[in-house]
Formats: structure tokens, sequence, C-alpha cells
């Protein structure tokens, strides 16, 4: 994902069919507050958890666009735990342990401009948090340390 080398990027799991789907409006908000400041949000649309997200790439896609007015990125739905989960989460895994996988929908992973994971975040932790918020507004102060060719986000 060289598109995002040297920027602060949030990977969420989503899910259209979840009590937590609510949630797409606190990372629409973040999202527009702190996108021109070199941050991303990456929604990663699973069906992992109890069939929440049932749809196509393309009526997931739909569907946060008239119901939330998503403008960040949704990647193609796609696999966030088990054997054929996602390498970025097996990735994510290595990098901080236990906290980097999944538990349910809309858990959250911080990527800081170097491509090395920060933290995660759990479901429960609200996107306009004062949590995330402090820990974006430092990813976003530091400065990128990283040569063009480590970055793990590739």
């Amino acid at each position: 994902m060289t598109a995002f080398e040297g920027e602060v990027v949030m990977v969420v799991n989503t899910a259209s069919r979840c009590g937590f789907t609510p949630q797409y409006e606190g990372l629409q908000s973040i999202y527009d507050e702190y996108h021109g400041q070199g941050f991303e949000i990456v929604g990663v649309p699973a069906n992992n958890f109890m069939g929440q997200e049932p749809g196509s790439t393309e009526e997931i896609q739909e569907f946060c666009t008239l119901n939330y007015g998503v403008t960040f990125p949704m990647a193609a739905k796609t696999d966030v735990v088990g054997e054929t989960r996602h390498p970025f989460y097996a990735w994510a895994e290595q990098q901080i342990g236990e906290s980097a996988v999944p538990q349910w929908n809309f858990h959250k992973i911080l990527i800081g401009r170097d491509g090395r994971v920060i933290r995660a975040f759990d479901t429960r932790t609200e996107p306009t948090s004062e949590e995330i918020r402090n820990a974006i507004t430092t990813a976003l102060a530091a400065q990128n340390t990283s040569s063009p060719t480590s970055s793990s986000l590739r």
C-alpha cells in the first residue's frame, strides 16, 4: 500500500449489520478532521463475526456512502481472523501481539508514518474518543524516520 507511505493510517474492520455500525459516523468525523494533516482511514469489510457483513464489496460501498457519507477508502471484503485472514492482520499481530487481532467488528489498528503498528483499539473505543484523538495527533506529529524500503504497509 505505497499510496499511504509516510501517512498515519487507521485500519478498521467493518460490518454493515452490527450494533457498532454507527461508528462509521465517528470514523468519517475523524477522517474529515485529520485527513488534511496526513491521516487516512481504510475500512476493511469482513463477514467474520456473526455474518454481519453479507453484502458484496459494491453493496457495502453503497451502504456506507448512502447511510454514513463515508468518503474514506474501503477495501474489498476480506477475512480479518482465522486461517484465511488477510496478511495485514497476521503482520499486525506479529508487531504488537494479541491486541491486533480483532475480537469483533470495528476493531481499529493505528499505523505510524514509519509503517509500524502503534497500537490497536477495541471495538468499544469510539473513533472520536480522546484516547484515539490523542494517538492520532501524536502519530501525526512524529517524523517519518523509515527508509522507502522499510514500509510495512506495502
